[in-house]
């Protein structure tokens, strides 16, 4: 994005001006993650870096009078804080470039004109705008550093935020993190394609009753994952912007998890179905279950035995140190702050 920006501000411009832009990587730890505090930082960062405009972006879900909020802007100040995950989690990367050069473009007009506020009634265009999307001007206090705010609303707004935590947490991550569970629900897929008590059990079972077998064995894994590395998000505050953002938290992580666990699902039917057509034999099994091995059969038996290899998983994934699972869930910067977060609890 910095690669591009200036010859694309520049051109939107149309006055002949010239963007330089500089990046800098720092964290936001909890002491950072109210609202007032975050753009207090941002203005003294700004002073001490001598920019004229300063555009912040966050992965943090910010919360404003008990709105997610998607942008704050203080044309007095040259100051933009964008939180990443209210654009969603699709086209991640154009959807933020648009924010930018949106806010970047109201903040130098503001500072072309001299006006301490937004230029105009004019409204932001790109991802902030659009009959679809749940975005809306926010409320603005008297005290707070921000002249215009958008925020995100309703059941739509949350499903963005949500998905746009869970692309920051990158799920996909998942399926290699786990070395040792992937390695024991491959073993015990290995050995109960081969037990003729599973071939009874699997050609014996209804559909509905394989569809049991396989939530339930996804939601033991998921469960067993969070509880035993203790990714379940808990705060002490009692206040419910606090308590909402606990709640986005724990689940981005249910999903998180849960994305990595059914790929991982499906990568041992895949598997279990191979070894089922190399290593079965049509007479053997059909003489113990009375059933012949057609396409049916090696397709219900490798789904139940991916249900049961899961349940291995599960258990396989108790020799799992915590820290590897947490690497494996959340993205560098997610696990930097729920440390911090953790450390700040305990003292």
């Amino acid at each position: 994005m910095a690669r591009v920006l200036p010859g694309r501000l520049a051109e939107r411009s149309g006055q002949g001006r010239r963007f330089d832009v500089e990046v800098v990587s720092e964290p936001f730890t909890a002491a950072a993650e109210d609202l007032p505090t975050l753009m207090r930082r941002i203005m003294d960062r700004g002073n001490d870096g001598d920019w004229d405009i300063v555009v912040a972006l966050t992965d943090l879900p910010l919360h404003s009078h008990g709105r997610k909020l998607m942008v704050d802007l203080s044309h007095e100040h040259g100051l933009a804080l964008l939180s990443l995950p209210t654009l969603g989690g699709f086209r991640l990367q154009a959807r933020a470039q648009r924010a930018v050069e949106e806010a970047v473009l109201s903040l130098a007009a503001s500072l072309a004109t001299g006006s301490a506020g937004p230029p105009g009634s004019q409204p932001l265009r790109g991802p902030f705008t659009g009959r679809l999307a749940p975005v809306r001007p926010g409320q603005v206090g008297e005290e707070e550093i921000a002249d215009l705010r958008y925020v995100v609303s309703g059941p739509r707004g949350y499903l963005r935020v949500l998905l746009g935590m869970v692309r920051a947490n990158e799920p996909w991550r998942l399926v290699p993190g786990l070395s040792k569970a992937l390695a024991a629900a491959l073993a015990t897929g290995a050995v109960a394609t081969v037990n003729s008590t599973i071939w009874t059990l699997a050609t014996s079972l209804s559909t509905p009753r394989l569809v049991i077998a396989m939530v339930g064995s996804l939601a033991l894994m998921i469960g067993w994952l969070i509880v035993d590395a203790k990714l379940w998000h808990r705060t002490d505050e009692v206040s419910p912007e606090a308590r909402k953002t606990a709640a986005l938290y724990n689940a981005s992580t249910v999903v998180t998890v849960g994305i990595g666990v059914i790929v991982c699902y499906a990568g041992l039917v895949v598997i279990n179905l191979v070894w089922a057509l190399f290593i079965l034999n049509g007479r053997v099994f059909a003489s113990t279950t009375r059933t012949p091995l057609l396409a049916t059969a090696y397709w219900t038996l490798s789904w139940f035995v991916a249900s049961v290899a899961t349940v291995g998983g599960a258990l396989g994934s108790g020799l799992e140190s915590d820290e590897a699972i947490r690497a494996a869930a959340y993205s560098k910067r997610e696990q930097e702050r729920r440390n911090a977060l953790r450390d700040d609890q305990g003292d």
